[in-house]
């Protein structure tokens, strides 16, 4: 584990067709992740049983959480609370800041 992360070192793995994850740190209870976007991707609606909160760094994007749809501008933050199905679409290219707790050892494989 490191105490400082500099974010010109950590990788950028692209994880579907216009998403880019770069995680910016973690241990086992916390992860920091940073999500690129280009317009009109899709992170398809899914679950896990990981806290969530996120927040809209730029860009605006259609957020869909169980049954309710909302679009999200910089600025804005969604929660997402454990095995709740939730999917964004990007509407406009942009970034997302994901929290995850406890950290997502599925992202470190």
């Amino acid at each position: 584990m490191k105490n400082y992360i500099h974010s010109h070192e950590a990788a950028i793995v692209e994880v579907a067709p216009g998403i880019r994850r770069q995680i910016l740190g973690h241990d086992t209870s916390l992860m920091l992740v940073r999500v690129q976007f280009d317009t009109g991707a899709i992170s398809p609606a899914h679950s896990h049983p990981h806290q969530q909160v996120t927040y809209v760094e730029q860009g605006i994007f259609e957020v869909t959480i169980g049954e309710e749809t909302k679009v999200l501008h910089q600025g804005d933050c969604f929660i997402l609370p454990t095995e709740v199905p939730h999917g964004a679409r990007c509407l406009e290219a942009g970034v997302l800041i994901d929290s995850f707790s406890p950290a997502r050892e599925d992202f470190l494989q």
